[in-house]
């Protein structure tokens, strides 16, 4: 295996769940900056639910609303299986999502990159 090979296969895997397409294309572009591959991004909770079955990510960047409804089916999942999740949404206050997911970290958007970026860092060290 090449070392560039190699390198691809370390990086951990984030699950980036956005139905907005400028966001979600700012999302993945600041997962890659940080060193991290991106499984996604997606619209539609039905089609990163399928991605979850295939392989399960490091951490996940979930909007609460998608192009098929709430991410929370996806979110049970994730959490389960010990998955980090950062909830970044425009709809569902940070409180709110707190009250149902006390392990994951929430954010309003419009969300300041470096608050984005702490977060990130975060959810690694606890996936790690």
């Amino acid at each position: 295996m090449t070392a560039a090979a190699t390198a691809t296969t370390t990086q951990p895997r984030v699950l980036v769940v956005e139905d907005e397409f400028i966001v979600a294309l700012d999302l993945s572009e600041t997962v890659r900056e940080m060193g991290y591959a991106v499984d996604g991004p997606y619209a539609y909770t039905d089609h990163a639910i399928m991605a979850v079955h295939e392989e399960m990510p490091d951490f996940a960047i979930l909007d609460v609303q998608t192009g098929d409804g709430e991410v929370f089916p996806l979110a049970d999942a994730l959490s389960a299986a010990g998955v980090p999740i950062i909830f970044h949404s425009g709809c569902t206050p940070p409180a709110e999502v707190a009250r149902r997911y006390p392990r994951a970290q929430a954010v309003s958007k419009p969300c300041p990159p470096d608050q984005l970026i702490a977060m990130m860092t975060r959810a690694n060290a606890e996936a790690a």
